[in-house]
Formats: structure tokens, sequence, C-alpha cells
């Protein structure tokens, strides 16, 4: 799952999705093959940084697990 990175908070990646033209049809970001197809990966601010990327409107995701 992945969530949109704000300065003050995480959203989920469907509220911001649903109207991207890069989307998937259920709106959600195009991950396949351990590849984020809308965006591109970003250089992790330290080893313990998680997975980040930037899409192609400019927003800042990171994936988490699922639970």
């Amino acid at each position: 799952m992945f969530v949109i990175m704000t300065d003050q908070q995480a959203i989920s990646s469907e509220v911001i999705c649903q109207g991207c033209l890069m989307a998937s049809q259920q709106g959600r970001p195009r991950w396949r093959e351990g590849k984020l197809l809308c965006g591109q990966p970003l250089q992790p601010m330290s080893p313990q940084s998680t997975e980040q990327y930037e899409c192609q409107m400019g927003f800042r995701l990171t994936r988490v697990q699922d639970k």
C-alpha cells in the first residue's frame, strides 16, 4: 500500500490518485514487479529511511506494509 506524504500527515494514495491519468483503473499507483511505473525512486535520507518515490504529479509517496 502506498501513502502520499505531506509536511504534516500521510494521506491514502487512493484519495490523490483517483484523478491521475497515470494511475491504474482502480485509482492506485501503478506498481508492477517491484517498480513504481508512474514515478521514480528518491535517494534515501538515511539507511533506515523507507522507500520513497516522487510521482509524475510531484507528490511524494512511500510504501507501507498492509496489516
